[in-house]
């Protein structure tokens, strides 16, 4: 995260807030609760694909005793971020400041020409909601000819994994919602009692925008207030999980200065992945005297809209929706923030729908924010064992309260020639409060 010093080749001074680099590896005791939490060790048995396993290749390197190398590399990029070794973890390893920390440093090795090239293609479009949406057009006519269903059978393993991940991830696409501007205030319904501000997310906005509406709706009806800031842009969530730390801080200070000018009781995000980073914000910026002040303010308003709805007590009537539905522990949301009661408690107040546990459902679905386009194979496989456990108890409809989660599902299910209903939280208490048809 913090700032890496270069006056150790081999080791590091990483601060962490408090904190050193150092002093965080050493509160790992090597006990190996983490080990069946891992999704890759799960996968592979390897140790060295564990939480475990990187952390003593993490100190290797700053003992000075480890290169610093592709092979050291290797294991970092295939961590996929997911959190669940820092629920796990009896001692309280902060593994999620070590990783940033590493990629940080493992970015400064050089990649091959097509790796950079891929990486640089991501990461100028990806935190810029104006140019994925000028990805959607050619995504929509993509998709009406077929071209995703085809990229996802026999023929499209011809293509470049990279390339095939990235045209199966293509999500159903409606031209007039991805193009349609959120309004900048929506008044409550009946008496106020809050006034909030909803941060409207890069792919979350493009892709998803019905899920912005939903929560928009939704929040009103319950007796809020909604401003949209206008001008907002990335939090900065897919380059602080990919190293790029720098390019992520530029992010979060446009992203401050925007919500800073209103008046509000609380900041909403409805994407899990970019709700982890902007609780972030105040470590973010811990040695930034300028910004800390201002990172740790934010951050203390950062509500995920679950995490919000279930501190109000349900006003708004709910209609019944007969539908057994699986949710899905988003892992940015479970383990990163400790969101789980919360969505399952508000799906429950919806009459006639039934809520479904999903076996394992505390392990990722591989997705982990750009991990399935870096890291496509691993990510697939990953995937179908998410998909498997979801199928197994067989939903009509999948809950899931991250974007990137419910790309990776429905990718894999395409892949299979299947489909499978799914919905946001927000959208299903949208429907029942509303009426609004679901996706």
């Amino acid at each position: 995260m913090p700032d890496v010093t270069e006056t150790r080749p081999a080791s590091s001074t990483i601060e962490a807030g408090p904190r050193t680099y150092d002093s965080l590896l050493a509160d790992c005791v090597h006990c190996g609760f983490c080990l069946p939490a891992c999704p890759t060790y799960v996968s592979w048995g390897e140790e060295m694909d564990s939480p475990r396993g990187r952390i003593d290749l993490m100190k290797g390197v700053s003992d000075g005793v480890i290169a610093l190398d592709e092979v050291m590399r290797g294991h970092i990029d295939a961590c996929l971020g997911c959190m669940a070794c820092v629920t796990a973890c009896p001692s309280g390893v902060r593994y999620d400041l070590l990783i940033e920390a590493t990629r940080e440093r493992v970015e400064e090795l050089p990649r091959s020409a097509e790796d950079r090239a891929f990486r640089e293609f991501v990461f100028s479009v990806f935190p810029y909601p104006k140019r994925l949406r000028a990805l959607i057009p050619g995504l929509w006519l993509g998709t009406k000819l077929g071209l995703t269903r085809l990229a996802a059978g026999p023929l499209g393993k011809l293509l470049p994994a990279r390339l095939r991940q990235l045209t199966t991830m293509a999500p159903a696409i409606n031209l007039r919602e991805s193009f349609s501007a959120l309004p900048p205030f929506t008044p409550a319904k009946g008496e106020t009692r809050a006034r909030v501000a909803l941060v409207a997310g890069c792919v979350q906005r493009a892709f998803f925008p019905n899920v912005n509406a939903a929560t928009i709706r939704v929040l009103s009806a319950e007796g809020c207030e909604v401003i949209v800031p206008r001008g907002q842009g990335c939090c900065g969530a897919l380059s602080l999980h990919s190293g790029r730390t720098e390019e992520a801080k530029r992010f979060a200070r446009s992203l401050i200065a925007h919500f800073e000018r209103e008046r509000i009781g609380a900041i909403l995000i409805n994407a899990a992945g970019c709700g982890s980073t902007l609780k972030q914000y105040g470590e973010l910026f811990a040695a930034d005297d300028g910004w800390r002040a201002r990172g740790e303010a934010f951050a203390e308003k950062v509500r995920d809209i679950n995490e919000f709805l279930a501190t109000l007590e349900p006003r708004a009537p709910r209609k019944p929706l007969p539908l057994r539905v699986a949710y899905h522990d988003a892992c940015h949301l479970a383990h990163a923030q400790r969101v789980r009661t919360q969505p399952r408690q508000l799906l429950r107040t919806i009459p006639e729908l039934e809520l479904l546990e999903i076996p394992d459902g505390d392990q990722c679905c591989g997705s982990a924010g750009t991990y399935n386009l870096f890291q496509p194979k691993s990510a697939h496989e990953i995937g179908v064992r998410k998909v498997d456990n979801v199928q197994s108890v067989a939903p009509d409809l999948v809950a899931s309260a991250n974007p990137g989660c419910t790309l990776q599902m429905q990718s894999v299910l395409r892949e299979r020639g299947e489909t499978l209903r799914a919905a946001h939280p927000v959208e299903l208490l949208d429907a029942a409060i509303n009426g609004t048809p679901l996706p």
